[in-house]
C-alpha cells in the first residue's frame, strides 16, 4: 500500500532525512521517500496514516494526509 502526505517545514536534505528516519522507525513501513521541493513524503507499506502523521510531527514538522 502506498500513501502520500504533505509535509511542511522541510527545507533541505537534512530535513528529508529526519522525516524519513522518523517514519522508517514505524512498524509496517517498507520504504519512505521525503521531498522538500514538493513538500511531500511517500510511504510504501502497511502503516496507519495517523501513526505516520504523529511520527512526522514528533520530528518537528507539520503533516497532513
Amino acid at each position: 500500500m502506498s500513501q502520500q502526505l504533505t509535509v511542511t517545514g522541510m527545507n533541505c536534505g537534512g530535513c528529508e532525512s529526519t522525516v524519513e528516519s522518523a517514519v522508517n522507525d514505524l512498524e509496517g513501513v517498507e520504504s519512505v521517500t521525503a521531498n522538500n521541493e514538493t513538500d511531500s513524503v511517500v510511504i510504501e507499506g502497511d502503516v496507519e496514516t495517523a501513526a505516520v502523521v504523529e511520527a512526522i510531527e514528533d520530528a518537528g514538522f507539520d503533516a497532513t494526509a
